[in-house]
């Protein structure tokens, strides 16, 4: 291992860390994961009292990639007014067999991707063959990571959207078109009773899809749902799917699961990890008219893996710093 920490800054990440990568970095480490080979330590998230943000750790350690370390950050709500994203993170990566500081990596780019690729590994793994029409639920900062990855895993013929405030819309809209396909700004429930696939990328509290608007075959990607109280679907839509996710204890606690387990309406043995579907060890959708819904609460091996891979690749092409410890 070279001596001194390697500091790869947000703009290294940007140059250096495909889609692809991203995307073969996170189905890597679901894999693991479903195999017990990588595990996440307890999530610690808290409500500062302070500029309305939350703040918290995300740590594990993936045996199979020799990936341990930490991403610490969270969210910012006043941000945007600052012209700045309104998740904030940075990611310490330590050499597995000394425990020594390895890397510190900007975990913004980062954070946007990997929730991106997990949603796309989602699609890969479970959305109908034939899916044509992907259907977008927010319209945020990261919706624009989420509609470029999950494009790329079918062969989508329209882009349908809603979100709170429509004047955010463009920002799916322009996506749509350089991909070269047509957009359309719908209520919900038209939303659903058009989309094959739809991903949810929202702050919300509250369902924003009800179970009737949610048609036969539709694959969901539930990906705003990442801390106690937040939600974005019907919990009833969850018991009318299969359910899968990137981890049971994050998924069943705050997770989109988190309500319909709640509310007695499901358990922890009715919801499998896609790694077992990455791995071959569960068959994933198995009908055309099956509803699969992915709970994606985003774990720290994500983190760890896209990290690892930005810190190798900026380091072989000459765009991260390595200062004396």
């Amino acid at each position: 291992m070279a001596e001194g920490l390697l500091i790869v800054n947000e703009a290294a990440c940007e140059a250096v860390v495909t889609r692809g990568a991203a995307f073969a970095a996170v189905e890597s480490t679901f894999a693991a994961m479903a195999t017990g080979e990588a595990w996440n330590f307890p999530v610690v998230r808290e409500a500062l009292g302070h500029a309305d943000a939350l703040y918290g750790f995300k740590s594990g350690f993936d045996r199979a990639g020799m990936a341990l370390g930490v991403k610490s950050g969270g969210y910012w709500p006043g941000n945007a007014a600052k012209g700045l994203t309104n998740h904030q993170s940075t990611v310490f990566l330590f050499d597995p067999d000394t425990g020594q500081l390895a890397a510190l990596v900007g975990g913004n780019y980062l954070t946007a991707i990997r929730t991106a690729a997990a949603s796309s590994v989602s699609i890969a793994h479970l959305a109908r063959p034939d899916a044509k029409v992907i259907g977008m639920v927010g319209a945020g900062h990261q919706s624009a990571f989420q509609l470029r990855a999950a494009l790329e895993q079918r062969d989508f013929e329209k882009v349908v959207a809603w979100n709170p405030h429509p004047d955010m819309l463009p920002r799916l809209q322009a996506v749509a078109e350089e991909a070269g396909l047509p957009f359309e700004g719908v209520e919900r429930e038209e939303l659903g009773a058009q989309a094959d696939v739809i991903i949810t990328i929202t702050s919300a509290f509250e369902p924003l899809l009800m179970r009737d608007w949610i048609k036969p075959g539709t694959h969901l990607a539930c990906m705003g749902t990442d801390t106690k109280g937040k939600q974005e679907v019907d919990p009833a839509i969850l018991t009318a799917a299969t359910v899968f996710t990137d981890e049971v204890a994050q998924s069943i606690t705050i997770g989109e699961a988190q309500h319909a387990v709640g509310h007695g309406l499901m358990g922890e043995g009715d919801i499998t990890p896609i790694g077992a579907v990455i791995n071959g060890t569960h068959p994933g959708r198995t009908s055309e008219a099956e509803i699969t819904l992915f709970d994606g609460t985003g774990v720290g091996l994500q983190d760890l893996a896209v990290a690892q891979v930005a810190a190798k690749l900026a380091e072989e092409q000459g765009k991260a710093q390595r200062i004396a410890l």
